[in-house]
């Protein structure tokens, strides 16, 4: 669990809460056509979209701060730069305007360029 506490007290959210906020606002940005997961069994990367993007994600959580790391395919024809500084804006946003969790840093891993 991943959480804070306050005069009130504890607010905690799973791994796979914070997951899926991120993967749906990943696919919110221009230029992402999808989300990233590495096939245990044959060691491929292969492309998701729908219900399961959490599994493009990486959560992990020190002192009440988050690192995510998230890889994703992107659009052929559109700056790399660009979307990735865009997905890291939003998710930025997202998490800590829905959670109140302080996001300390963003990793977003290109896996391919699909056309």
């Amino acid at each position: 669990m991943i959480g804070f506490s306050n005069d009130n007290g504890y607010i905690g959210y799973s791994e796979e809460v914070i997951a899926n906020i991120v993967g749906l606002s990943t696919m919110e940005c221009y230029g992402v056509v999808g989300m990233a997961s590495k096939n245990a069994t044959d060691g491929l990367w292969e492309l998701i979209k729908g219900e399961n993007l959490s599994k493009g994600v990486k959560i992990s959580h020190k002192n009440e701060e988050l690192n995510i790391e998230l890889f994703v395919v992107v659009e052929y024809g559109t700056k790399i730069s660009v979307i990735a500084n865009s997905i890291i804006q939003r998710i930025r946003y997202n998490v800590e305007n829905y959670t109140g969790l302080k996001v300390s840093s963003i990793t977003v891993n290109v896996q391919g360029v699909r056309v």
